[in-house]
């Protein structure tokens, strides 16, 4: 059987080299030339012995997510579809900015936790993605990203670093799929790999504590959660996993975080809906729960999609919310809304999910 060299991290691939009776050192070689120039035959790998290329030929491939569909928004934001097999896809968003190039990564099919405003999370959940499947979101992108840049430019784009800052917030939860998500997080840090600095790469979570305190211990990055609500009550309703883990919980764990990570503050994701969390009373209650916690906040405009019962916040109550916060001394950033017009803001994320936890079909009988 084959091995998809995407599956390893550096030590993997150390593993499988002294497996195959190779050096150590092959190991880097192969990241080089699998990450950063996004080769995907061997022959093509100049410094690597013949003898080596012929027998990674029969060994193992280079396999990421086939592109199922590519789309370009009026701002920029770019959107593809990848096929995961078995009649899954999975979305990956570029959103382009003047000084950074942000990459939104996808971690599971589908998502399990049935947050009410998400539209992953009302597609049910398949499975957890592969290492390959994650990272391969990257490995992609960079090699669209370079060819395009190739057709319209004289400068050598294999050097060009278009995505400068990952976040992982596509589909899924991030620590519902720990293992495969911190291996992935390894190659992006890896020097031999992509190189992204612990600061550029997010890991956004809705509060699994447990694993929290693991990431903290595993691979400290910067740290954004899905807060949403003020209170208990609320959250319960709106971010399901607020049962298991209440406010007063995550946010200890958040603070436990801070003291490894590379950011000082935890950045909490306030989604914005019309007349449900977006009240002055919800900004001061906001305010005193999250005293004793440094952070900053990110406040979403939501983003509609077909039967989600919601609206989004006017403009004004938005303004207001902010205002509170920020006269309080808080950072506060509104999320510029980015590629809606293909689906692809924050929210909006569907993809093509074979659901096996039946919640597709409750919700069509709702709707209905």
């Amino acid at each position: 059987m084959t091995a998809n060299l995407l599956n390893f991290d550096a030590k993997g691939l150390t593993d499988f080299c002294i497996e195959i009776g190779e050096k150590p050192f092959r190991a880097k070689q192969l990241l080089r030339w699998i990450h950063q120039s996004s080769a995907i035959d061997f022959v093509s790998m100049s410094d690597l012995a013949r003898s080596l290329r012929d027998k990674l030929t029969d060994l193992a491939v280079i396999e990421a997510p086939q592109v199922i569909s590519d789309h370009v928004a009026s701002d920029g934001t770019r959107k593809w579809l990848l096929s995961v097999g078995t009649e899954n896809a999975i979305e990956t968003v570029f959103i382009p900015e003047v000084s950074r190039g942000t990459l939104c990564v996808s971690s599971q099919v589908g998502c399990a936790l049935a947050c009410t405003f998400c539209s992953t999370g009302k597609q049910g959940f398949n499975r957890n993605l592969t290492v390959a499947e994650i990272i391969g979101q990257l490995w992609i992108a960079n090699k669209l990203l370079r060819e395009d840049l190739r057709q319209v430019s004289n400068d050598s784009p294999d050097s060009a670093r278009l995505v400068s800052n990952v976040v992982m917030m596509g589909m899924g939860e991030p620590l519902a799929n720990f293992e495969n998500v911190v291996m992935a997080l390894d190659l992006m840090l890896d020097d031999h790999a992509y190189g992204l600095s612990r600061r550029r790469v997010t890991v956004s979570t809705s509060g699994l504590v447990p694993a929290m305190d693991r990431l903290r211990e595993r691979c400290p990055v910067a740290l954004a959660v899905s807060l949403h609500a003020s209170n208990d009550a609320l959250r319960d309703h709106l971010v399901p996993i607020n049962k298991k883990y209440p406010i007063q919980e995550l946010l200890a764990a958040c603070r436990r975080y801070l003291a490894v990570a590379p950011r000082d503050f935890v950045t909490f994701e306030y989604v914005m809906l019309d007349g449900v969390n977006d009240t002055a009373l919800h900004a001061r209650e906001l305010i005193q729960l999250v005293r004793d916690t440094p952070c900053k906040f990110n406040l979403i405009p939501f983003n509609s999609f077909h039967g989600s019962g919601y609206k989004r916040s006017t403009s004004e109550n938005i303004r207001i919310f902010r205002d509170i916060l920020m006269q309080a001394g808080y950072v506060v950033t509104v999320r510029k809304t980015r590629g809606d017009d293909i689906a692809a803001a924050c929210g909006q994320l569907a993809g093509q999910v074979k659901d096996k936890t039946r919640r597709t079909t409750t919700i069509n009988m709702q709707i209905q």
